[in-house]
């Protein structure tokens, strides 16, 4: 008796039930057509992106707490983790540069903002400052302060990762100092903790499709499609650019570990389209995390590489704001110097650094710049409020795809990346499976007992048979 084949309609349902990749993609097209016929209701549905951004960010500070503690004290060598700490500034600084002057090069040959002849004193700069709520960009010092935190409960409640960061790495080294016999009841606590924690954002993520949905329908609705047409050569020479960069940024993942960066990126498929959604990275850095852990890289590299990378390694945002720069003085008659330019890139290499969760931060930069150099007037920044929000898809993908190849490559620099696990997972050969989805089980699925003295958190993502 021949085998019943589902019909088209039905696997397309089971897809869509099954799939959260589908429900993404599908939630970003309704999104597009909601608010590009219903403007207003694409405004009305905003809260759902914006909530589900919220849940997510509830969680990151705790997680990356669990997650530099457990990988400091497994490690056991303080030294090491120093190691890691240094050669990631290494890679993050050689990264930045290198996108402010691919940046740069690309704003002078293509010259996007050549002919528009904008008279900078029917700029409105009052814009500006309401965008960025009157703040300003910290600067070093401040910056340097700022990461030490002044109260444990404080920088997990204003959600501060570098403070954490700083307490994580504190309690790691006490408990390796301590030893276990002193403590034996505190490193097992705080990996129950993280288990808990990574469960929960299981439970957020089945949310995503309708984080996308409002999140793409309100920028629709709000700007419209007409700014690409309008801006359409700065898009197009930062999308291109952007794409160069990764492109060269896989060739370097290719060299330093022998990883497909266009499979890492299938890997992540969901993750990707959901910050591409939501233009935010942090929505899917717990899911990144987890999974670059489940693809070999050991947990001291992970959790200090990708969560320092969300503040100094902002490739996607180097792209942007040199040529941006250079457009703002293109498109007011300013022909700016070579020594300018270098200056522009100096200036961009420190005010980059302090643009993570600063309302506004790339108008900010771009102010600062403008005043360093003293020939662009700083009004002009005033010509990139409509065009920045389409730029967030392009700053989110890069930033997050730098970061990814950051934890690889210095992972593999300090002989911390299993790199035969990678590939197998990479390929496809060794599934990841949510702990959401492992730690709730249907009613008539039995659950297999586990190995005497396993734990589920030396690996998150149960390696299963591809088939």
């Amino acid at each position: 008796m021949p085998l019943s084949v589902p019909s088209l309609s039905r696997r397309a349902a089971r897809l869509l039930r099954t799939s959260l990749f589908t429900q993404v993609a599908c939630a970003l097209v309704l999104g597009v057509l909601v608010g590009k016929v219903w403007p207003d209701v694409g405004t009305a549905v905003q809260p759902l992106g914006d909530g589900f951004v919220r849940l997510i960010k509830a969680v990151i500070a705790p997680l990356v707490f669990c997650v530099v503690v457990t990988g400091i004290a497994k490690a056991g060598n303080l030294r090491a983790f120093g190691r890691i700490g240094l050669k990631a500034l290494i890679w993050f600084e050689v990264a930045t540069t290198f996108a402010l002057l691919i940046g740069l090069l690309a704003g002078n040959l293509v010259q996007p903002g050549a002919g528009m002849n904008v008279d900078p004193s029917t700029l409105d700069a009052s814009a500006v400052d309401e965008k960025t709520g009157g703040g300003s960009l910290p600067s070093t010092s401040e910056f340097i302060l700022h990461a030490l935190p002044e109260s444990a409960v404080g920088a997990f409640a204003e959600n501060s990762l570098l403070q954490v960061l700083v307490l994580a790495c504190l309690v790691g080294t006490a408990l390796l100092h301590l030893g276990h016999t002193k403590v034996p009841a505190v490193l097992p606590a705080v990996e129950q903790v993280q288990e808990i924690v990574f469960a929960i954002v299981g439970f957020i993520m089945k949310l995503a499709p309708l984080a996308v949905f409002g999140a793409t329908a309100h920028l629709v609705g709000q700007y419209g499609l007409g700014v690409m047409s309008t801006y359409g050569k700065l898009i197009g020479v930062c999308y291109a650019v952007a794409l160069l960069f990764l492109l060269l940024l896989a060739v370097a993942l290719k060299a330093f570990t022998g990883l497909s960066l266009w499979k890492f990126v299938r890997y992540t498929r969901e993750e990707m389209v959901l910050a591409l959604g939501t233009a935010s990275s942090e929505t899917v850095m717990p899911r990144m995390m987890q999974k670059l852990r489940h693809a070999g890289c050991r947990d001291d590299a992970v959790g200090l590489v990708v969560p320092t990378g969300y503040s100094f390694n902002l490739d996607g945002a180097s792209i942007y704001l040199s040529i941006a720069t250079l457009f703002i003085a293109q498109a007011v008659g300013v022909d700016l110097t070579l020594g300018q330019q270098v200056t522009v890139v100096l200036m961009l290499m420190l005010t980059s650094k302090g643009m993570a969760g600063v309302p506004g931060s790339a108008f900010l930069a771009l102010s600062a710049t403008a005043s360093a150099l003293g020939v662009i007037p700083a009004g002009a920044v005033a010509l990139l409020l409509g065009v920045d929000r389409i730029m967030d898809s392009m700053r989110v993908a890069t930033n997050l795809l730098g970061n990814c190849v950051a934890a690889f490559a210095v992972s593999r620099w300090e002989g911390a990346l299993d790199t035969e696990r990678a590939k197998k997972v990479l390929d496809g050969e060794v599934v990841f499976v949510p702990e959401a989805d492992e730690a709730t089980p249907s009613a008539d699925t039995p659950v297999p007992s586990q190995p005497a003295g396993a734990t589920g958190s030396a690996d998150l993502g149960r390696p299963v048979s591809a088939d």
